[in-house]
């Protein structure tokens, strides 16, 4: 079951990104300390990448094995694997290569290199998505185990930006892969937004995280989180359509702050 969106207001971008990164390691310890490992999903964009650096540079970052953290992202440009514009390499380049973490558990979706369209990467994700749930059926020996693996993994921390026109991930207004039910990953090909083709997540797959964090800074960004927290429909404002399934939380800064409206701000506060 999902639960209404919590807001903390940070600053500025700077002081945003430190305070998400100290939030992600504590929930990472928090989550090993239940589970044995974590599981965060990530995003890039100037905080999403930001946040990661963060993290590499804290102090507190060895308090989590990071050989037992399990790295996907909700959505990746469909270019070469080496290309700039790839969220995994900027990933990588921020904190990935600055951590001993296990090369296994890094998930990359599939690039250019590897398949002709962004359809086939995006079933080959899809694949491994629900491989990686059924290794992880096959190792709970919990009582309360469902009887048959799920689609996805547990995903313990999804990260989302936020763009100006309020997608997230690769999911754009109006366009097919918001409106998407059934599939966990699509391919893109009319992204608005260069390059054109990328992969991405679903909607029904982000919202079977245990927590959505929403992550954005910025004045251009202002007029889409007030859209998202005033409850737009998702197919017009996708931002307003991620839901963790134990707590949401809206991490921004005071420009991306500028246009909610305080009663929002008020609403959602509390607790965050």
């Amino acid at each position: 079951m999902s639960v209404d969106p919590r807001v903390s207001i940070h600053p500025d971008s700077s002081v945003l990104m430190a305070a998400i990164a100290a939030r992600l390691i504590t929930k990472l310890v928090d989550v090993q300390d239940k589970h044995g490992e974590a599981t965060v999903v990530l995003t890039g964009g100037t905080v999403g990448i930001g946040t990661l650096k963060a993290v590499a540079d804290s102090p507190a970052a060895p308090a989590v094995d990071w050989s037992k953290v399990n790295f996907w992202w909700g959505d990746e440009r469909f270019v070469p694997a080496e290309d700039a514009d790839r969220n995994t390499r900027q990933a990588s380049e921020a904190l990935l290569s600055h951590l001993p973490v296990d090369p296994e558990r890094i998930h990359a979706p599939a690039s250019s290199d590897d398949f002709a369209t962004p359809e086939e990467a995006a079933e080959d994700y899809a694949r491994r998505l629900r491989e990686a749930a059924q290794a992880e059926h096959a190792a709970d020996m919990s009582d309360d185990r469902p009887d048959q693996p799920g689609v996805l993994p547990r995903l313990d921390v999804v990260l989302l930006g936020v763009g100006p026109d309020a997608h997230v991930a690769s999911l754009f207004p109006e366009q097919g892969g918001i409106r998407e039910k059934e599939r966990t990953v699509v391919g893109v090909r009319n992204s608005p937004k260069p390059p054109p083709q990328r992969i991405s997540l679903t909607l029904p797959a982000i919202n079977t995280a245990a927590e959505v964090w929403m992550v954005v800074a910025g004045e251009d960004k202002a007029g889409a989180v007030g859209l998202a927290l005033a409850g737009a429909n998702p197919v017009q404002v996708p931002a307003a359509g991620p839901r963790g399934t134990s707590r949401t939380l809206w991490l921004i800064d005071e420009n991306a702050a500028s246009r909610v409206p305080q009663q929002l701000v008020r609403k959602y506060a509390a607790g965050a």
